[in-house]
């Protein structure tokens, strides 16, 4: 039996630098795994199943854990199977990447169960074909990402950083956020290099200064509660607080643990679905 622990992500900054021919939006971010996880379970079995809890079956044609499988299966012709269970944590519809992390998680787990042997390039070849997110999640930890998530710079960081995260709304559409997007007339893009320079530096004032999320705009249109949530964490003394991906999920980075631990507290009681975590170094691990 294998469990794997398949951790979030969040946006520190995300730039939109153009459209592609194909359609896809060319992306300039800058991104980070984060301790909240989901849990996959994996035994070997004859034949692909999946369980969430325990207790409900999937669809083989929508989960993207099931994809990742049936892609892996296809790429290292494999004919084994396996049963699939997985627990969620990670908000859904969030802008936190749960499903690709799961899918991540499932790559990573069967490589090892059906011993495929796979680099890690080319299961980030495969898992592209899954989902956008699905290369980072493989990678994990700290990286500028570009294309449509391919583009994968891994970064080093000096210090951990504390994060509340909030889901303040109902989830969003990442297709209707980026429509509403192209439909904006202005927009006002970070400087991501000198985000970047601040990340590493973990030099939250300036990273305030520099970095964005192009997406708030359009998103906040549909969900007025995301701003909301953004000034009540401001409130709380953030260092920094920003939108994850096209939302719902907003977080405060704090440099300091008993400052995060006391916005918790006090936001928790405003907002269920409230989290305290932190940045973490990787972003699929196997589990004790």
């Amino acid at each position: 039996m294998l469990m794997l622990e398949a951790r979030a992500k969040i946006n520190w900054s995300l730039d939109i630098l153009g459209s592609r021919e194909d359609g896809y939006h060319q992306m300039d971010m800058l991104m980070e795994s984060v301790m909240l996880a989901d849990r996959l379970t994996i035994l070997p079995a004859d034949t692909l199943t999946l369980s969430l809890e325990g207790s409900i079956n999937l669809s083989m044609d929508d989960n993207l854990v099931l994809l990742a499988a049936r892609a892996l299966q296809q790429a290292a012709d494999i004919r084994q199977g396996a049963a699939l269970r997985l627990q969620k944590r990670i908000p859904m519809g969030a802008g936190m990447g749960g499903g690709s992390a799961d899918a991540a998680a499932a790559l990573i787990g069967l490589n090892r169960l059906w011993d495929t042997r796979l680099t890690l390039d080319q299961l980030c070849n495969i898992g592209l074909r899954i989902g956008a997110d699905v290369p980072f999640m493989l990678v994990g930890g700290l990286a500028r990402v570009g294309g449509i998530g391919e583009q994968i710079q891994s970064l080093t960081a000096l210090d951990t950083v504390h994060l509340v995260i909030l889901q303040p709304c109902q989830a969003l559409s990442t297709k209707v956020v980026f429509t509403a997007y192209d439909q904006l007339v202005q927009v006002r893009h970070p400087m991501t290099q000198h985000a970047q320079s601040a990340l590493l530096r973990r030099d939250l004032a300036t990273l305030s200064r520099t970095a964005g999320n192009v997406l708030l705009a359009a998103s906040e249109r549909k969900r007025p509660q995301i701003l909301e949530a953004i000034a009540a964490l401001e409130a709380c003394n953030a260092d920094y607080a920003q939108m994850t991906g096209s939302g719902s999920a907003v977080f405060g980075a704090y440099t300091r643990l008993e400052v995060a631990q006391q916005a918790y507290r006090l936001l928790r009681k405003r907002w269920k679905k409230c989290w305290l975590t932190q940045t973490a170094a990787e972003g699929v691990v196997f589990a004790e």
